[in-house]
């Protein structure tokens, strides 16, 4: 099977399903706040099956549901001890799914509360916590690996570092969270914050999370002009603004206060909006493109879809055609059906 380089310098766009944590959290089997994957120990099935679900949609990418599952954050929660377990089980599902469907298998790193610019003791810290999962993803026989939703620029570049150092040659992908302005933390310029990254060699760069499709785009244009490899774009799917640039930062039009984390469905986007984000990126020559927190089977099948991917799952696409009500059919049942459709819609 072709790796994720030659996928990209063919020309090809992967899709990747990302929004693990969202998705696990709507089905009852993880608690927002708390964040840690601990389905994968609970509950492994779900995640399994989750992950043959975004096979099923189109995504060409099963990534291991490791998000958070470093060790600090495992000791903030009492299961230090079950590290190392939770990400070789997370991994070894993963790659389980990878192979039945023949896609991609990715490991994953992501932010921590522990980075601090000026502090060699702090981002040492990191770079062990990080080292001891690129050793266990490598293991498992990951494709490449994800280091994904820095805030800054050097936990970016500890990520993409320690891939480097213990990774065995496997691409790494590096995205940066954009959150209200267009610099990272520690006052890097996000396109140029991609830039650096991938003169330092990562395979694919660009920015997940955080914004909504309408917000990043802009901010993916800037990027494009300044990076010559593959970008990577994975929007939330919310609808973010001017003035509310995140998800964080999203009020319900009804009652003004902030939706974060909990109640975000009066945001989120469409399948119409979604669409149109694919179309957009397609346009921009986006080859890393997917959704991150909020996404759904159903919204990477729009992904794919926009992208000739042809997933199994479009076989369930909405054909309204054959609705009884409001399709063709409906002829068929004479003037009460045709009466139950204006009822329905108020007409």
């Amino acid at each position: 099977m072709r790796g994720l380089r030659e996928r990209l310098q063919d020309g090809e766009t992967v899709v990747v399903a990302e929004g693990y944590l969202w998705e696990l959290e709507r089905r009852g089997l993880l608690q927002f706040g708390n964040f840690l994957p601990e389905v994968v120990l609970e509950k492994p099935e779900a995640v399994e099956m989750l992950h043959e679900e975004f096979a099923l949609a189109g995504s060409d990418v099963i990534e291991a549901y490791t998000y958070y599952a470093y060790r600090e954050m495992m000791k903030l929660r009492g299961r230090e001890d079950e590290v190392e377990k939770l990400n070789r089980d997370a991994l070894a599902i993963a790659r389980r799914v990878a192979d039945k469907y023949d896609k991609l298998m990715a490991g994953g790193l992501s932010n921590t509360p522990l980075y601090k610019e000026n502090d060699p003791e702090a981002q040492q810290k990191i770079y062990d916590m990080f080292k001891e999962q690129v050793e266990w993803a490598v293991d498992a026989g990951a494709d490449y690996i994800i280091g994904e939703t820095f805030g800054s620029y050097g936990e970016a570049r500890i990520a993409l570092q320690t891939i480097k150092d213990f990774g065995k040659g496997v691409p790494a992908v590096i995205t940066i969270a954009a959150h209200f302005p267009d610099c990272t933390t520690d006052d890097v310029p996000i396109p140029e914050a991609c830039k650096r990254l991938e003169d330092e060699g990562a395979a694919v760069v660009g920015i997940n999370c955080s914004r909504g499709p309408d917000v990043m785009m802009p901010l993916l244009k800037e990027i494009k002009k300044v990076c010559k490899g593959p970008i990577a774009a994975l929007p939330v799917p919310y609808r973010t603004n001017d003035k509310e640039r995140t998800f964080f930062s999203l009020k319900d039009p009804k009652t003004g206060k902030l939706v974060y984390p909990d109640n975000l469905d009066c945001v989120r986007c469409t399948r119409i909006d979604i669409r149109k984000f694919a179309e957009d990126a397609k346009q921009l020559g986006i080859q890393y493109v997917g959704l991150c927190c909020g996404n759904s089977p159903s919204l990477t099948r729009e992904v794919a879809e926009v992208f000739d991917k042809n997933p199994p799952a479009s076989k369930y696409s909405t054909s309204a055609s054959q609705s009884f009500v409001f399709g063709d059919s409906a002829k068929t049942y004479g003037t009460e059906m045709a009466k139950m459709a204006k009822f329905m819609k108020g007409e």
